[in-house]
């Protein structure tokens, strides 16, 4: 599964580790996100991630 980076901290979503702090289970794809999700670390909306290579 792809891992996407926030453009603002850094931060990297890994959707086999999942956002345990909130509430996003292990293995989940980042488009299956919840639409109000944001980077667990400055907050910044799904639109700020870009895929990593």
């Amino acid at each position: 599964m792809q891992k996407y980076e926030c453009e603002v901290c850094g931060y990297i979503y890994d959707p086999a580790q999942g956002d345990p702090d909130n509430n996003v289970p292990p293995n989940t794809p980042f488009e299956n996100l919840p639409g109000d999700w944001v980077c667990p670390i400055c907050g910044a909306d799904k639109s700020q991630f870009k895929p990593v290579d």
